[in-house]
């Protein structure tokens, strides 16, 4: 079986290694389109970070969270010991210098127990705060969460990504105990983020996007590319890595290509359909918008000359649409909307010479 070796992002992980050789001091979003490589990124420099640095790395990713007790899962590793709060919290110092790596807040039942019986966010989040503040005595907690827009509708008393920022904050701005990374695909979160008054000046953005031409370029020299298959890796895939993978592991690689363009244009063009026979239904907050198929081809028709428009020139109920349904990226940063991938940008062009 052909390993797919992690190709080195030279600049992010610059950028995060100078994050976290300071003080904790603000959130770090990390977004960026489906399959360009954050997850990754992110898994990779955990495993190369120094023993200064104790890891806690939680993905959310298909995971069910509609309440307070599906995040109070998700966010901890049930350790079978028997060991009550204060007695944990002894121990951490300890447990950090064997163990620097978790894939989620060690915490025992007799703990987790209590708060599910309380019910109270207040419990998990002091809990938390104490136990970051163990651990900053001999080490430099870092926390990841990736796809944290998962729990962006979940309410306690108000939403409990709102209550989740502010600890954060504490953890980076106020106390400076703690290095937070929030990772996500989803572009309407991080407008959403983006936006908020409650984290200006708490918060700094890092885009991973796809590979560039010369990254690309570089990635494929591994695997032995010709000059031809290389244009053609370029011309349908761009530099998405998922994209080139598929390729890596073909022999036929031009054929596999057209074969990915045109499952991702049948696609498109089902959606499209559908909508013309039922309405593409979203929700957005409280609201359900529908569009049809007049709505949709509309929106990508303006990429038929353009590769990105400026994020106001897409009609909204449109721009959410084709957001949701990963047509589309919204960068909220830059303040531009752009085809997911290369194949993407193909797809909606053959899609609207078809139509």
């Amino acid at each position: 079986m052909r390993r797919i070796e992690f190709h080195d992002r030279e600049q992010e992980r610059k950028e995060i290694m100078d994050i976290l050789d300071t003080e904790p001091s603000l959130i770090t979003f990390v977004y960026g389109p489906i399959n360009s490589g954050k997850t990754a990124l992110i898994t990779h420099l955990i495993e190369e970070l120094p023993e200064d640095y104790v890891v806690f790395y939680i993905n959310l990713r298909g995971k069910f969270i509609s309440n307070y007790d599906d995040f109070v899962r998700a966010l901890f590793k049930l350790d079978r010991e028997k060991k009550e709060y204060k007695e944990i919290l002894k121990t951490i110092s300890e447990v950090s210098l064997k163990s620097l790596k978790f894939t989620g807040i060690p915490i025992t039942e007799g703990v987790l127990d209590l708060f599910f019986r309380e019910k109270t966010h207040d419990d998990v989040f002091e809990f938390l705060e104490d136990y970051f503040m163990e651990i900053a005595e001999n080490k430099v907690p870092v926390l990841v969460v990736d796809e944290l827009q998962k729990i962006g509708d979940v309410r306690i008393n108000t939403y409990l990504i709102y209550e989740l920022f502010n600890l954060f904050i504490r953890l980076t701005k106020e106390l400076h105990l703690c290095h937070v990374f929030a990772v996500t695909s989803d572009s309407l979160f991080i407008e959403r983020v983006y936006s908020e008054a409650m984290l200006s000046g708490r918060c700094r953005y890092l885009v991973v996007d796809d590979f560039d031409l010369e990254m690309t370029m570089e990635f494929l020299d591994k695997y032995n590319f010709s000059d031809m298959e290389k244009d053609v890796a370029w011309k349908y895939c761009g530099g998405k890595p998922v994209c080139l993978v598929e390729l890596v592991n073909r022999g036929r690689r031009e054929e596999k290509a057209r074969e990915m363009l045109g499952i991702r244009t049948g696609q498109i063009e089902g959606l499209i359909e559908d909508a013309k026979e039922f309405g593409y239904k979203i929700s957005y907050g409280e609201k359900e918008i529908v569009l049809n198929d007049g709505d949709i081809l509309k929106g990508l028709e303006r990429f038929g000359d353009e590769e990105y428009l400026k994020a106001g020139e897409l009609p909204k109920p449109i721009k959410l649409g084709l957001i949701k349904a990963n047509i589309l990226f919204l960068d909220p940063v830059k303040q531009i909307i752009k085809p997911q991938s290369r194949l993407n940008l193909l797809a909606i062009r053959e899609v609207i010479k078809n139509a």
